[in-house]
């Protein structure tokens, strides 16, 4: 039988000890995270901050409108919803993740009792996919984050784009300007700079 070196068995030893200590730090500190899941590093790792929570408290934040908009894909009633004929300054996002969605800025009136938009704040924060309830197919609007129904894309819109972002007030909720660094979305004040802050583009 081989005889082991009793210097290199310490070594070995100290060794397997640092990685051992090593481990268990890592885990310590996984457990402490504010996060205290993996999903939610994964979620951080990925650069996601949107997305979707719990069923359960989803059905305690949300409204049962709000609920049912978002996550089964309801039409709110025409004229008779928040936002349609709000001309404040400032940003709508997703009422279930906070996703930054649109802006006061490219906000028009387009006489159909909904609130309309000509584009999101950006494209990648919303996704679009065919939607086939009613006789003629329309084009369903959902948050990138969270993948909540927002509302339908129409293309009779103004010029030069051309397009109709028609949403569900209940999908939405209304970050004024004066509140927008507050609520940690001040990177978007830049989209106000041309704009009076008490004044909205739609007429």
């Amino acid at each position: 039988m081989k005889r082991v070196n009793p210097a290199r068995l310490r070594v070995v030893a100290a060794g397997l000890a640092t990685l051992a200590c090593a481990a268990a730090v890592a885990s310590t500190a996984t457990a402490q995270s504010p996060s205290g899941s993996a999903n939610a590093a994964v979620n951080s790792s990925a650069g996601n901050r949107y997305v979707r929570p719990a069923d359960s408290l989803l059905k305690q934040r949300l409204t049962k409108l709000q609920y049912a908009v978002t996550q089964d894909a309801y039409t709110e009633s025409p004229f008779f919803n928040d936002y349609w004929n709000n001309h404040a300054a400032g940003i709508y996002v997703d009422v279930v993740s906070g996703q930054p969605l649109f802006s006061s800025t490219d906000k028009f009136d387009s006489k159909t009792g909904w609130p309309s938009f000509t584009k999101p704040i950006d494209a990648a924060s919303v996704t679009t996919r065919p939607d086939h309830q009613l006789k003629e197919e329309r084009t369903e609007v959902r948050s990138s984050g969270a993948d909540s129904h927002l509302g339908h894309l129409f293309h009779d819109g103004p010029k030069p784009l051309g397009t109709r972002y028609c949403m569900n007030s209940a999908a939405l909720r209304f970050v004024p300007v004066d509140s927008m660094a507050a609520e940690g979305y001040g990177s978007y004040l830049t989209l106000f700079k041309k704009h009076q802050a008490n004044r909205s583009p739609s007429k």
